[in-house]
């Protein structure tokens, strides 16, 4: 009898080896070696070639003006890879081994954005570094993926929608609005448009009736062409466009699950 119960728990034991080094090995092939930071370092890595020239060197100088006019850093991936791990981990993992912000602030950001092809849909995340969840909490986060980004990655328009990211997360960490104050704006912005919607609609219609009882046969010139060719739009901002592009490097880290993501 002894030896039967012998034989049992060695079985046991040998199965939970053996289930173990079978959970290593899957772990193993879905975890993949996070890529090396480039060299020289760079704030903006596009793996993707999505980004033009230009649209490059814009948020490049943008992020590297951010980074030697604050002590925080932001790093701006583009990547169709994510070697095996799910988007999350992969931000928070090239966050500590790539030392994004500064070591003893832990006040780094990780932007990473898988652009949509073909069936497979498009994934965006913002990690941030255990030094400015306070300031970037991650319902925020996800606000900004919400409201910033996926808008305009549904247009395949990715520089506006990192560009307007960028710009938000970079008043948040420099303490420019609280994540409350920037919640609150992104509510009522739909109902402070009301009146507008309600005044443009208005307006149309007077001008579409007025048209209408014209005299026949005469072409009235719309006053719209003159407001919207007015109302052209540009970006910018305090950390656009002064700077070299030239980085110092990283030496931080910090990232422990803090951020959020959306999928398009």
């Amino acid at each position: 009898m002894k030896n039967i119960i012998r034989n049992i728990k060695s079985s046991v034991a040998l199965s939970i080896i053996s289930f173990s080094f079978l959970l290593a090995g899957i772990s193993s092939l879905q975890g993949q070696d996070l890529p090396d930071r480039p060299t020289p370092p760079r704030l903006l890595v596009d793996y993707t070639g999505i980004l033009n020239a230009s649209e490059r060197t814009a948020l490049e100088n943008k992020l590297v003006s951010f980074n030697d006019t604050t002590s925080n850093q932001i790093l701006v991936i583009l990547t169709n890879d994510l070697y095996g791990h799910d988007i999350e981990t992969f931000a928070s993992g090239i966050g500590d081994k790539w030392g994004v912000g500064q070591a003893d602030l832990d006040n780094g950001i990780v932007l990473v954005v898988k652009p949509k092809v073909g069936n497979n849909p498009g994934l965006a995340f913002i990690s941030v570094g255990y030094g400015l969840t306070g300031a970037i909490p991650d319902i925020t986060a996800g606000q900004i993926v919400d409201y910033e980004m996926i808008p305009s990655f549904k247009n395949n328009d990715y520089y506006s929608g990192i560009d307007q990211a960028t710009t938000v997360l970079m008043e948040l960490a420099a303490g420019e609005y609280s994540s409350d104050e920037y919640s609150s704006s992104r509510r009522n912005f739909l109902w402070e448009l009301s009146p507008l919607i309600f005044f443009f609609t208005l307006l149309f219609l007077i001008l579409w009736l007025s048209r209408r009882s014209s005299t026949i046969g005469s072409k009235p010139r719309s006053p719209w062409a003159a407001f919207w060719l007015g109302s052209a739009m540009g970006s910018g901002g305090r950390w656009g466009g002064s700077s070299s592009g030239s980085f110092g490097g990283f030496g931080g880290g910090g990232f422990g699950g803090g951020g959020a993501g959306g999928s398009w």
